[in-house]
């Protein structure tokens, strides 16, 4: 038998499942032959949709889950009540060995919850912080924490820039990721309580390339490629961010049909266009995984198409590749000594 990275993904998860989820499983495993996908979820409704396709046999297994953790239950609780949900299922394929990572676009509090309280935290480690990648000018920097800590402490905040380092310079290749605290001002006297306790203290880590603060405007220009903060500014970041994308690529093409001298303009433009806008689609980077448990878990968000769902699935290739889970432990039990 293949030695496969093994991947557990939500087939009941998010907007489109399961039928994108599925989709989005597939052509994962016909990009790559070394992962084998475990889609967890009601059997007969994945079974329809894997019938679709044609792909490698051996390269996926349906697990059935009989219940499903709907987007406004209460996450602890759901939990707790659904054991045969689709994501409590399959985050317990991690925690006992049989799968390398999961992989959901379903209820991001049911996620983060079932990740700590099933997977649990490695050692060392406060909390566990979401972490999506985001286009910049440069390629793309992590944003940490975007949805996981939203009163987050300075100790906590260093531990995420030093998570976020182990992660860009092993899964992006940058060497000596430079790393910057969200604030409202460059100077070192600014921000709030939090932000002016924090600064001192990732000044004074020799383990990370610290730049200082930096401002929400120099997020897209590439300005570091750690953006250090706590999750309810991080949230703000993305959505603002998501938002923004979105009315600029509709103003974009409603303005390229004004009229016939537009829309001659457009037919000229649309290559290199598309392939401008393709750097800022933050769906070609994946999901946003949970640093700093004992094992991978990966949100994704719940309007999630096929293409960020084998995204997702092929970064978690990359993930156990390079010891990323290994690497942290090492690193923040080491600090925690």
């Amino acid at each position: 038998m293949a030695d496969y990275v093994k991947v557990a993904v939500d087939a009941m998860g998010g907007d489109n499942a399961p039928a994108e989820i599925v989709k989005g499983a597939v052509e994962a495993i016909q990009a790559e032959k070394k992962i084998k996908v475990f889609l967890v979820g009601k059997e007969e409704q994945v079974k329809a949709e894997l019938a679709k396709y044609t792909y490698p046999q051996e390269q996926v297994e349906v697990v059935n889950a009989t219940e499903v953790i709907a987007m406004a239950e209460p996450p602890v609780a759901a939990i707790r009540s659904k054991k045969d949900s689709s994501i409590v299922k399959g985050l317990y394929m991690v925690r006992e060995g049989k799968c390398d990572a999961f992989v959901s676009a379903g209820s991001t509090g049911a996620v983060l919850a079932g990740g700590q309280v099933i997977v649990g935290r490695s050692k060392g480690v406060e909390r566990p912080p979401l972490a999506p990648l985001i286009p910049t000018e440069k390629g793309a920097s992590l944003l940490i924490d975007c949805g996981a800590n939203v009163d987050a402490r300075p100790s906590q905040l260093v531990q995420f820039a030093k998570m976020g380092s182990i992660y860009m310079e092993n899964v992006m290749g940058i060497k000596k990721p430079r790393v910057g605290i969200v604030n409202i001002g460059a100077e070192e006297e600014k921000g709030n309580a939090l932000v002016k306790e924090t600064f001192p203290l990732l000044k004074e880590c020799s383990d990370i390339n610290f730049i200082g603060s930096i401002e929400a405007r120099d997020i897209p220009a590439g300005a570091a490629d750690v953006v250090v903060c706590e999750a309810f500014v991080g949230n703000v970041v993305l959505k603002l961010y998501e938002g923004v994308g979105a009315t600029l690529i509709s103003k974009v093409k409603s303005g390229m049909m004004v009229n016939l001298r537009s829309k001659i303009g457009a037919l000229l433009v649309k290559p290199a266009l598309k392939q401008t806008l393709k750097a800022f689609d933050l769906e070609q980077y994946g999901g946003a995984p949970l640093l700093g448990l004992k094992g991978l878990v990966v949100k994704t968000h719940g309007s999630s198409k096929a293409v960020e769902i084998k995204n997702t699935i092929l970064q978690c290739l990359t993930f156990k590749e390079q010891d990323i889970n290994g690497k942290i432990q090492k690193v923040i039990s080491g600090a925690a000594e």
